[in-house]
């Protein structure tokens, strides 16, 4: 299993293309790399990104 980037950048990249690609939504997405789903939010927010659950991803 590949880690996740450390770059919100690139996690940000990253997530988004998993999400549209091989997940229906985040919670799945976080369990698929057992990373908490508040660390994902936290580290997006701070790069003034938010989760869209209707469009599946971070806007």
């Amino acid at each position: 299993m590949p880690q996740l980037p450390k770059d919100p950048v690139m996690l940000l990249s990253f997530t988004n293309t998993q999400l549209r690609d091989n997940y229906c939504n985040l919670t799945e997405f976080c369990k698929a790399y057992i990373v908490d789903e508040c660390y994902i939010v936290d580290k997006l927010k701070g790069i003034n990104y938010e989760y869209d659950s209707n469009r599946n991803q971070f806007v």
